[in-house]
């Protein structure tokens, strides 16, 4: 998958794109939003022929192409190592933590693909050049490349700038990339995910811009939110990382910045949320019907969203979420800003992140963590112990020049701090042991859960001999479908019981044995009652009937049959 950049470099040049910013050799190395002064984002070109620039003024920049896009766009990485590295082998090698930093997975959402740039730029030739000392940094700015293309003035027109236009929120067939991570359905996501798999970043931060909620911070994050992870990463992320990034950033650079959130109301938990999806499809939102108590309360626990995919393949996350309302220069600077500080925590701590991360992987591998909690199938939202201010923010409307649709602007430094409870953590309601492995027969209908698992970087072997063994299997009792199709799924939730019995598997059979970093992953994906597994995206759909049992069994033991790794 990883393609010489200088193809790519070529096929730019021969483009006939006059839209592309040029660059004199001895220029200032700049953004297209810098250009425009901040009234246009950049394209693609744009982004490539940046990259190819700040490879001519650093030795330190290796740029690949990590995959391909729907559209046949290339998708640009730089890898960012003093001395330099090409391969995932020489990172390790090096002892140092990777950070990763995807920005535009949603090609509205455009600041963050500024802001990249230009921390790419300070890495290589400005005051951000002692990372290096302690980080290896790769940067991918443009993630929904062929969403970024799809520019125009009638894409998220609330949104304060820029007034050239952006790009849309889905790739060219229609999905939503932030969706796309646990059933990997679209070109970009197992790019990613094989991204994922070579590099194995210590810790990831995924580039947003919000939506809904008028409040008075200028960027606002998240960690983790699965409670599947591993408490350890929850807890360095909750109660030392984010709260000394958030301090610095606004010591700093003098920007507010909280967990991310909506405002709801503790009587109808989801309303903003879904407010915000009945918007979006055309319906109108409806109103309470009598007072409600109002909260602050994030989003989703589910790892179809990358900041949880990464908890659950044990690694740090974090989410950043610019505020839509700020103006697209100030998105840019906080988005910069609050990366800047991620960066300079992470250097400052670097063996402690990598001793971190060794940890909870050397846990996982030998089995020490399956022993030590279980894992959860049903969640709920919970409130911290205590009311939190949160800031209620002001906003005026503002038109756009080109466009002449109006917009909504923030109105700066007029906030009201605002005592509500705070629904920011997940907690399980029904709880599973990770079983030492899994087990299923090989046969047609499971093809597809094979391949997936493999794409997702589980390692899947297959019995090279007959296995009786004693296995807990799930007995279906009720399926239930979404009765609306999302993302071209009709999601799909099990109830049944668990039971003990002998099964006779046949050489050939499957076996995934959770004694791997991915173990929560792989609980996720097979396990029948899942939220956001295999049985949800109606990969198992054939096998999915009342009184039937669920073609995956769950070994309780462990598992001594021998077996060949699949690749």
């Amino acid at each position: 998958m990883k393609l010489a950049f200088a193809s790519l470099s070529l096929t730019l040049l021969l483009a006939n794109v006059p839209t592309i910013m040029p660059y004199a050799e001895n220029d200032q190395l700049k953004s297209r939003a810098e250009l425009t002064n901040y009234e246009e984002t950049s394209r693609y070109e744009d982004v490539t022929r940046f990259i190819g620039e700040l490879q001519k003024r650093t030795y330190k920049l290796r740029v690949e192409s990590f995959g391909k896009t729907e559209e046949g766009r290339d998708l640009p990485l730089m890898i960012f190592a003093d001395p330099p590295i090409s391969q995932p082998r020489e990172a390790r090698a090096s002892g140092k933590p990777v950070i990763f930093i995807q920005a535009n997975i949603h090609a509205g959402e455009v600041e963050g693909k500024e802001a990249a740039l230009h921390l790419a730029r300070r890495i290589a030739t400005g005051d951000l050049r002692s990372l290096l000392d302690n980080l290896i940094i790769l940067i991918a700015p443009i993630y929904n490349a062929d969403g970024n293309e799809k520019i125009s003035l009638n894409n998220r027109t609330a949104q304060n700038g820029p007034i050239g236009g952006v790009g849309t929120r889905e790739n060219a067939k229609g999905y939503d990339l932030n969706r796309d991570y646990m059933k990997l359905e679209t070109p970009e996501a197992n790019a990613l995910v094989g991204l994922f798999n070579r590099w194995d970043p210590h810790l990831t931060v995924d580039l947003h811009t919000t939506n809904g909620s008028y409040h008075g911070y200028h960027l606002t994050y998240a960690p983790t939110l699965n409670p599947n992870a591993d408490a350890r990463l929850i807890a360095f992320e909750r109660n030392k990382m984010l709260p000394a990034i958030a301090r610095a950033t606004l010591k700093t650079h003098k920007f507010r910045t909280y967990y991310y959130g909506n405002f709801a109301t503790r009587e109808r938990m989801n309303s903003e949320m879904e407010n915000f999806e009945m918007q979006r499809s055309g319906r109108e939102a409806q109103p309470a019907d009598k007072p409600e108590t109002k909260i602050w309360r994030t989003f989703d626990h589910r790892p179809r969203f990358g900041n949880n995919y990464c908890g659950l393949r044990n690694r740090l996350t974090i989410l950043s979420e610019a505020y839509s309302y700020l103006d697209f220069k100030g998105r840019v600077a906080v988005t910069e800003a609050f990366v800047e500080e991620i960066f300079k925590y992470s250097a400052l701590r670097a063996g402690e992140i990598a001793a971190l991360i060794k940890s909870v992987d050397d846990d996982a591998s030998s089995g020490r963590a399956g022993r030590q909690g279980q894992q959860g199938v049903a969640f709920e939202l919970k409130p911290l112990d205590k009311p939190v201010d949160i800031l209620v923010g002001e906003v005026e409307k503002v038109k756009n020049p080109r466009s002449g649709k109006m917009m909504t602007a923030m109105v700066e430094n007029k906030f009201t701090p605002t005592p509500m409870p705070d629904y920011g953590l997940f907690a399980a309601t029904k709880s599973l042991a990770l079983p030492r492995a899994y087990l299923f027969r090989n046969e047609d209908g499971m093809k597809t859960v094979i391949a997936k698992l493999l794409a997702h970087g589980v390692a899947v072997e297959e019995l090279t001999e007959p296995l009786t063994a004693e296995v807990e299997s799930f007995v279906i009792d009720d399926v239930k479908k979404a009765a609306r199709a999302f993302q071209g799924h009709a999601e799909v939730k099990l109830k049944g019981r668990l039971q003990k019995e002998t099964v006779q598997f046949p050489a050939g059979s499957i076996l995934v044995r959770a004694s791997q970093p991915s173990a929560s992953l792989i609980f996720y994906l097979l396990e029948a009652e899942s939220d956001d597994g295999f049985v949800n995206w109606n990969f198992l759909d054939p096998y999915l009937e009342k009184g039937k049992t669920y073609p995956i069994y769950r070994l309780t033991s462990d598992a001594t049959a021998p077996g060949r790794l699949k690749h």
